[in-house]
Protein backbone atom coordinates (compact mmCIF):
# COMPACT_ATOMS: atom_id res chain seq x y z
CA UNK A 1 0.00 0.00 0.00
CA UNK A 2 1.47 3.41 -0.94
CA UNK A 3 2.34 5.94 1.75
CA UNK A 4 -0.19 8.70 2.33
CA UNK A 5 0.44 11.98 0.50
CA UNK A 6 1.78 14.94 2.54
CA UNK A 7 -0.56 16.39 5.14
CA UNK A 8 -2.74 19.32 4.12
CA UNK A 9 -4.35 21.80 6.53
CA UNK A 10 -7.92 20.97 5.43
CA UNK A 11 -7.90 17.59 7.21
CA UNK A 12 -6.84 16.17 10.59
CA UNK A 13 -3.17 15.56 11.31
CA UNK A 14 -2.56 11.87 12.11
CA UNK A 15 0.54 11.09 14.18
CA UNK A 16 1.96 7.66 15.02
CA UNK A 17 4.02 7.19 18.18
CA UNK A 18 5.85 3.86 18.41
CA UNK A 19 8.66 2.27 20.42
CA UNK A 20 9.35 -0.75 22.59
CA UNK A 21 7.26 -1.74 25.60
CA UNK A 22 8.26 0.56 28.48
CA UNK A 23 10.01 3.05 26.21
CA UNK A 24 8.03 6.01 27.54
CA UNK A 25 5.47 6.33 24.73
CA UNK A 26 2.49 6.75 27.06
CA UNK A 27 4.17 9.52 29.07
CA UNK A 28 5.06 11.36 25.88
CA UNK A 29 1.57 10.92 24.43
CA UNK A 30 -0.09 12.27 27.58
CA UNK A 31 2.28 15.23 27.64
CA UNK A 32 1.48 16.11 24.02
CA UNK A 33 -2.27 15.81 24.67
CA UNK A 34 -2.06 18.03 27.76
CA UNK A 35 0.02 20.73 26.06
CA UNK A 36 -2.28 20.94 23.07
CA UNK A 37 -5.31 21.48 25.30
CA UNK A 38 -8.16 19.48 23.81
CA UNK A 39 -7.00 19.58 20.21
CA UNK A 40 -5.79 15.97 20.22
CA UNK A 41 -7.69 12.67 20.22
CA UNK A 42 -5.56 9.81 21.59
CA UNK A 43 -5.92 6.22 20.41
CA UNK A 44 -3.90 3.43 22.04
CA UNK A 45 -3.18 0.50 19.72
CA UNK A 46 -3.34 -1.94 22.65
CA UNK A 47 -6.98 -1.01 23.23
CA UNK A 48 -7.58 -2.97 20.02
CA UNK A 49 -6.39 -6.37 21.23
CA UNK A 50 -8.63 -9.00 19.68
CA UNK A 51 -11.47 -10.28 21.83
CA UNK A 52 -11.24 -14.06 22.11
CA UNK A 53 -14.20 -15.25 24.20
CA UNK A 54 -13.88 -18.76 22.78
CA UNK A 55 -10.64 -19.19 24.77
CA UNK A 56 -10.46 -19.94 28.48
CA UNK A 57 -8.63 -17.55 30.79
CA UNK A 58 -5.63 -19.89 30.93
CA UNK A 59 -5.57 -20.10 27.15
CA UNK A 60 -5.76 -16.31 26.85
CA UNK A 61 -2.75 -15.92 29.13
CA UNK A 62 -0.74 -17.97 26.63
CA UNK A 63 -1.51 -15.72 23.65
CA UNK A 64 1.45 -13.82 22.21
CA UNK A 65 0.22 -10.26 22.74
CA UNK A 66 3.35 -8.77 21.21
CA UNK A 67 2.71 -10.27 17.77
CA UNK A 68 0.83 -8.14 15.21
CA UNK A 69 -1.84 -10.84 14.82
CA UNK A 70 -3.03 -10.24 18.41
CA UNK A 71 -4.29 -6.78 17.44
CA UNK A 72 -7.42 -5.90 15.47
CA UNK A 73 -5.52 -3.33 13.48
CA UNK A 74 -8.11 -3.38 10.70
CA UNK A 75 -10.65 -1.92 13.14
CA UNK A 76 -8.22 0.81 14.19
CA UNK A 77 -7.63 1.71 10.54
CA UNK A 78 -11.40 1.87 10.00
CA UNK A 79 -11.72 4.16 13.04
CA UNK A 80 -9.02 6.44 11.67
CA UNK A 81 -10.83 6.66 8.36
CA UNK A 82 -14.05 7.55 10.22
CA UNK A 83 -12.31 10.26 12.24
CA UNK A 84 -10.78 11.68 9.09
CA UNK A 85 -14.28 11.83 7.64
CA UNK A 86 -15.55 13.76 10.67
CA UNK A 87 -17.33 10.84 12.38
CA UNK A 88 -17.07 9.88 16.05
CA UNK A 89 -15.95 6.35 16.93
CA UNK A 90 -16.41 3.90 19.80
CA UNK A 91 -12.91 3.02 20.96
CA UNK A 92 -12.67 -0.44 22.59
CA UNK A 93 -11.69 -0.85 26.24
CA UNK A 94 -9.40 -3.77 27.01
CA UNK A 95 -9.25 -5.50 30.40
CA UNK A 96 -5.58 -6.43 30.78
CA UNK A 97 -6.13 -8.36 34.02
CA UNK A 98 -8.59 -10.77 32.36
CA UNK A 99 -7.14 -10.59 28.83
CA UNK A 100 -10.54 -9.72 27.36
CA UNK A 101 -12.27 -6.80 25.70
CA UNK A 102 -14.73 -4.99 27.93
CA UNK A 103 -18.37 -4.58 26.97
CA UNK A 104 -17.86 -0.84 27.45
CA UNK A 105 -16.31 1.53 24.94
CA UNK A 106 -15.11 5.14 24.90
CA UNK A 107 -16.58 7.62 22.46
CA UNK A 108 -13.88 9.58 20.65
CA UNK A 109 -14.78 12.51 18.46
CA UNK A 110 -12.92 14.08 15.53
CA UNK A 111 -10.12 16.47 16.43
CA UNK A 112 -7.52 18.55 14.58
CA UNK A 113 -4.88 16.01 15.67
CA UNK A 114 -5.20 12.25 16.18
CA UNK A 115 -2.32 10.60 18.04
CA UNK A 116 -1.98 6.81 17.71
CA UNK A 117 0.31 5.18 20.27
CA UNK A 118 1.60 1.59 20.46
CA UNK A 119 4.59 -0.68 20.04
CA UNK A 120 3.55 -1.87 16.56
CA UNK A 121 2.14 1.37 15.13
CA UNK A 122 4.96 1.75 12.60
CA UNK A 123 5.32 -1.95 11.76
CA UNK A 124 1.88 -2.37 10.16
CA UNK A 125 1.82 -1.08 6.55
CA UNK A 126 -1.95 -0.43 6.49
CA UNK A 127 -1.76 1.60 9.69
CA UNK A 128 1.47 3.34 8.75
CA UNK A 129 -0.05 4.54 5.49
CA UNK A 130 -2.67 6.50 7.45
CA UNK A 131 -0.03 8.53 9.33
CA UNK A 132 1.20 11.99 8.42
CA UNK A 133 3.98 12.11 11.02
CA UNK A 134 5.75 9.01 12.38
CA UNK A 135 7.69 9.11 15.67
CA UNK A 136 9.78 6.37 17.30
CA UNK A 137 10.83 6.42 20.97
CA UNK A 138 14.24 4.75 21.22
CA UNK A 139 15.01 3.59 24.78
CA UNK A 140 17.59 1.11 26.10
CA UNK A 141 16.34 -2.41 26.80
CA UNK A 142 17.25 -2.46 30.52
CA UNK A 143 15.28 0.72 31.19
CA UNK A 144 12.30 -0.59 29.21
CA UNK A 145 12.27 -3.84 31.20
CA UNK A 146 12.41 -1.97 34.53
CA UNK A 147 9.49 0.22 33.51
CA UNK A 148 7.48 -2.77 32.29
CA UNK A 149 8.02 -4.60 35.58
CA UNK A 150 6.81 -1.60 37.56
CA UNK A 151 3.77 -1.05 35.35
CA UNK A 152 2.59 -4.64 35.11
CA UNK A 153 3.02 -5.33 38.82
CA UNK A 154 1.45 -2.10 40.09
CA UNK A 155 -1.21 -1.49 37.44
CA UNK A 156 -2.08 -4.92 36.07
CA UNK A 157 -1.70 -7.16 39.11
CA UNK A 158 1.07 -9.31 37.62
CA UNK A 159 3.84 -11.16 39.46
CA UNK A 160 7.54 -10.62 38.86
CA UNK A 161 7.95 -14.15 37.53
CA UNK A 162 5.07 -13.82 35.06
CA UNK A 163 6.35 -10.49 33.76
CA UNK A 164 9.88 -11.81 33.25
CA UNK A 165 8.61 -15.01 31.66
CA UNK A 166 6.54 -13.04 29.16
CA UNK A 167 9.38 -10.61 28.50
CA UNK A 168 11.92 -13.27 27.53
CA UNK A 169 9.46 -15.56 25.72
CA UNK A 170 7.53 -13.01 23.64
CA UNK A 171 8.26 -9.33 24.37
CA UNK A 172 11.97 -9.37 23.58
CA UNK A 173 11.77 -11.68 20.51
CA UNK A 174 8.86 -9.69 19.05
CA UNK A 175 10.68 -6.41 19.73
CA UNK A 176 13.65 -7.65 17.75
CA UNK A 177 11.49 -9.00 14.92
CA UNK A 178 8.86 -6.28 14.54
CA UNK A 179 9.32 -3.21 16.75
CA UNK A 180 13.01 -2.37 16.36
CA UNK A 181 12.98 -2.72 12.54
CA UNK A 182 10.03 -0.28 12.32
CA UNK A 183 12.35 2.47 13.54
CA UNK A 184 13.47 3.01 9.95
CA UNK A 185 10.02 4.36 9.04
CA UNK A 186 10.16 7.16 11.62
CA UNK A 187 10.29 10.80 10.61
CA UNK A 188 11.48 11.72 14.11
CA UNK A 189 13.32 9.67 16.75
CA UNK A 190 13.09 10.56 20.45
CA UNK A 191 16.03 9.11 22.43
CA UNK A 192 15.87 7.71 25.97
CA UNK A 193 12.12 7.85 26.55
CA UNK A 194 10.62 11.04 27.92
CA UNK A 195 12.82 13.80 26.58
CA UNK A 196 11.38 17.26 27.39
CA UNK A 197 13.24 18.98 24.58
CA UNK A 198 12.06 16.44 22.02
CA UNK A 199 8.48 16.59 23.30
CA UNK A 200 8.56 20.39 23.06
CA UNK A 201 9.79 20.06 19.49
CA UNK A 202 6.91 17.72 18.63
CA UNK A 203 4.37 20.09 20.21
CA UNK A 204 5.73 23.10 18.36
CA UNK A 205 5.79 21.16 15.10
CA UNK A 206 2.12 20.25 15.54
CA UNK A 207 1.19 23.82 16.45
CA UNK A 208 2.99 25.19 13.41
CA UNK A 209 1.12 22.79 11.12
CA UNK A 210 -2.22 23.53 12.74
CA UNK A 211 -1.67 27.27 12.46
Amino acid sequence: MPERSPWKPDRPLFIGLAGGSGSGKTTIAKSVVERLDGRVSLLQHDAYYRDQPELSYDERTEVNYDHPSSLETELLVKHLEDLRSGLAIEKPVYDFANHARSEESVRVGPAPVVLVEGILVLSEPELRSELDLKIFVDTDADLRLARRLERDINERGRTVDSVLDQYFNTVRPMHLEFVAPSRRYADLIIPEGYNPAAVATVVELIRSRLN
